[in-house]
């Protein structure tokens, strides 16, 4: 026990001293933070981030605004923290965009922004306004063609990506380890047919497989991480089978089978402890497929379904402008996708050097 700490620490050492991997670990801290705390940092923490201000679809980053602040006929209930954490809070606020206004003894005379050049004045009176009246909102990465603010859903987005990853990582994980120990510690047909059906499935074309299985399963949310997760395992099984073959030849197994210890016991206790660096590296590196391959599914809509934010769907939504007025639209989530992915690599490299799985 004392040298598999001793060893674990060495290799987070190395983990550590390799820039490349730890700006990774920085990065994918940063958006484990941001996932989880998205409604309490994002500028609208309304359900999925969805408040559509119409008049003010498609604006630049940068863009500010001033808002008359008018009560909803409907009032929401104040969510409790966890609730708000979870699924965010409903707005008891309209948002009025305004270019004046003018206070007066019974509300305020608005000129109401409609487009650019374009205004329409009306009247609130005082008992429809919250106070204060008159708020200011920069939209720091601009508004898409709802008028929703781009940097709410990108950072709510944050959390979609990490969860359709882990998820379908620890389920590939889960069958891969499963089928790959099963198959390279019996041998014989058991190999033979985990063979045969890692074969077939590898034939089958990633997103064709991904595009049945939704197809089955129905579009969603949860469909997603279970289409994905069920064709990221094959690589698991291949590897973690030819890491079962080579281990089980070494004496300590052999001691094992002698005294009489169970295969599950000898496959779980003895084998698999040995082979968590490949692993690890592999789990890496299909978090970052997990987190494409979602991004892919959502922009041809077969993943997550509007209005829950989605970096694909954010791109498929916004690309038109990419070839106009605004790229940054469809641009912004695209190079979040990139950064995440590059996080992921790039701890999967640290890993593969950290742990010396190549020597």
């Amino acid at each position: 026990m004392k040298e598999n700490r001793e060893g674990s620490r060495s290799i987070f050492k190395r983990l550590l001293k390799n820039k490349g991997a730890f700006l990774g670990l920085i990065i994918i801290s940063l958006s484990i933070f941001i996932s989880v705390f998205a409604y309490f940092l994002a500028p609208d923490n309304s359900p999925n981030c969805n408040r559509m201000i119409p008049e003010i679809a498609n604006q630049r980053p940068g863009f500010t605004m001033e808002f008359l602040r008018l009560k909803k006929e409907r009032h929401s209930t104040n969510n409790s923290f966890f609730n708000t954490l979870l699924f965010g809070q409903e707005s008891n606020t309209q948002l009025i965009p305004i270019i004046a206004n003018e206070k007066n003894d019974s509300g305020y005379v608005i000129k109401k922004y409609i487009d650019e050049g374009v205004s329409e004045t009306l009247f609130f009176p005082f008992d429809k306004i919250m106070q204060p009246a008159i708020g200011k909102q920069t939209f720091y990465l601009g508004t898409d063609k709802f008028g929703r603010d781009i940097l709410s859903r990108i950072l709510l987005g944050t959390r979609v990506s990490l969860a359709v990853g882990l998820i379908a990582v620890l389920l590939s994980l889960t069958v891969g380890v499963f089928l790959g120990a099963v198959a390279g510690y019996f041998g014989g047909r058991v190999d033979d047919f985990v063979l045969w059906l890692i074969n077939v499935v590898w034939s089958i074309p990633t997103l064709l497989l991904v595009f049945a299985i939704t197809l089955a399963l129905g579009k969603g949310f949860w469909q997603v991480f279970v289409a994905v997760g069920l064709t990221l395992w094959v690589s698991v099984a291949r590897l973690v089978r030819g890491q079962v073959l080579a281990l089980k030849k070494l004496e300590y197994v052999e001691a094992a089978k002698v005294l009489g210890f169970s295969h599950t016991r000898t496959i779980i206790k003895h084998i698999l402890p040995n082979i968590l660096g490949p692993v690890m590296v592999i789990a890496a590196s299909n978090f970052a497929s997990a987190i494409v391959i979602e991004a892919g599914l959502s922009f041809l809509g077969l993943g997550v379904q509007p209005p829950q934010p989605s970096w694909g769907l954010m791109i498929k939504e916004n690309y038109n402008f990419i070839i106009t007025n605004n790229p940054m639209l469809a641009l912004t989530p695209g190079i979040a996708i990139m950064l995440l992915v590059l996080a992921f690599n790039l701890l999967g490299n640290g890993l593969r050097d950290a742990t010396d799985v190549t020597e």
